[in-house]
């Protein structure tokens, strides 16, 4: 990971790019001093994919009927 000159890095900046996007680290410099890194960024662990489950789930033809009465009642008590 060798310091690049920042005047250098303006000219050369889309193969530092490259280099990094390799995985190599590249440190830019002022005067001889690091100042700023270009690194890769990580992947995106993944995409949603929706529909994955579709026909594995069943509900009941009732399952948004109302409860039964008894049901209804106890569910205030305690």
């Amino acid at each position: 990971m060798a310091i690049v000159n920042i005047y250098d890095a303006k000219t050369r900046l889309s193969s530092l790019v490259d280099l990094a996007a390799a995985g190599e680290d590249v440190v830019i410099g002022r005067n001889g001093k690091p100042v700023a890194r270009i690194t890769a960024l990580a992947p995106p662990k993944r995409s949603i994919r929706f529909g994955v489950l579709k026909g594995r789930i069943k509900l009941a033809d009732d399952f948004d009927a109302p409860l039964p009465v008894p049901a209804e009642s106890a569910i205030g008590r305690r």
